[in-house]
């Protein structure tokens, strides 16, 4: 009995199936190559912005540094003979200088380098609490480092201790000393807190919060106690970097900037841990060693960061901010555009807060705050929605 043509439907045969799975096949190729293409745009564009904002940052920087070298409170000097004068000085070895010279290089240039060091050095630790925290609207001081970092401070210049023959030669390095041991015991009782509360980021931020307005009591009875210096506290609490001299600018800047190179060696991993914890230890991470790890780390950069110069706020918190809205989540990418930025902020502060109400200078952590504080409130409002819950 002969097959009838006309009742099989047509498009339904054999032939036309085959055909409309190699259609929905190469339907879906096209899909996962158009998806490949759009990720490689993408990561192509971020890398673009990071070669503008490292370009124009570090040019900003060198032009903010060339400022600083010409313009202070002690006067104006023009970028060309200020620039000479900062050569011959280098050339002679800081020996046998005139006037000019003098100036420049034994006032000017140190807090120049030692602006540049804090400035990258607190974006970095920035940029790793609000990695490890997963909470872009933390800083590096949500540890209760710089509370306790302060309240050693203040401890250290309330008991005499620089009176202490013994210690009397050495009287430079005790405050730093100090604000260096103050802020690792603070955050050593932050991570034991937190650690014991189960380690989430929620109870490293509340922990945080508790060492903080812990150490900022105690750091009040110690300037009801020492009223006499209370000026000189005060100054250093919101930051200056007026005693920087080459006999400390480079115990900033070294130990800063080695740290923050440190800790860009380990920006796939943050990758990683931004990707989930769960996710991340899958994938070969040691979550709670790295964790642990950086945020010692973390708190080493900030209380060197601090220790000369000082509590400097706003820093660590809007850059890294600023560049995660630029450049995206790639920590290989934010990180040295954070060093960047940073030291480009700090040193327009510096040079903000000697000229603005000259001859009398301004606490450069008055300058800082004043600057992050509109440009984060700006942030906050444009991408702040994405941050809920």
């Amino acid at each position: 009995m002969g097959v009838n043509d006309d009742n099989v439907p047509k498009g339904k045969g054999p032939l036309a199936g085959i055909a409309g799975r190699i259609g929905r096949s190469l339907s879906r190729m096209n899909e996962d190559m158009s998806d490949v293409e759009s990720d490689e745009s993408e990561i192509s564009l971020k890398r673009r912005r990071f070669l503008i904002v490292a370009v124009a940052g570090a040019l900003f920087c060198l032009f903010m540094f060339l400022i600083s070298m010409s313009i202070s409170s002690g006067g104006i000097i023009p970028i060309s003979d200020a620039l000479g004068s900062l050569m011959s000085a280098i050339g002679k070895g800081g020996q046998n200088l005139n006037t000019e010279e003098l100036y420049i290089y034994h006032s000017r240039l140190p807090r120049a380098v030692a602006a540049v060091g804090v400035g990258a050095g607190l974006a970095v630790a920035g940029c790793i609490f609000q990695a490890l925290i997963r909470n872009p609207l933390v800083d590096p001081y949500i540890t209760g480092v710089s509370s306790g970092a302060g309240c050693f401070a203040v401890a250290v210049t309330s008991v005499g201790v620089a009176a202490i023959p013994f210690l009397s030669e050495h009287s430079t390095y005790i405050i730093p000393l100090g604000a260096i041991l103050g802020g690792l015991i603070a955050f050593g009782i932050t991570l034991t807190v937190s650690e014991g509360a189960g380690g989430s980021a929620t109870n490293y931020i509340l922990a945080g919060v508790i060492v903080g307005f812990a150490f900022s009591s105690i750091q009040t009875v110690f300037l009801a106690m020492n009223k006499d210096n209370l000026a000189d506290v005060m100054w250093w609490l919101y930051g200056s970097f007026a005693s920087i001299t080459w006999e400390n600018a480079f115990l900033v800047l070294v130990p800063a900037i080695g740290i923050s190179i440190l800790a860009l060696m380990w920006a796939r991993e943050f990758n990683l841990f931004m990707m989930g914890e769960d996710q991340a230890s899958q994938l070969g991470l040691d979550v709670r060693r790295f964790k642990a790890v950086m945020m010692v780390v973390a708190s080493v950069l900030t209380s060197v960061c601090v220790a000369f110069v000082g509590i400097i706020g706003f820093v660590g918190l809007v850059i890294p901010h600023a560049c995660r809205m630029c450049l995206g989540g790639d920590h290989r990418l934010i990180m040295p555009a954070s060093m960047i930025l940073g030291a480009c902020l700090m040193l327009f502060s510096d040079l903000i807060a000697r000229v603005a109400m000259a001859p009398t200078e301004i606490p450069v952590g008055a300058i800082t705050a004043m600057i992050g504080t509109p440009v984060f409130a700006y942030m906050l409002m444009r991408r702040g929605r994405e941050y809920d819950g």
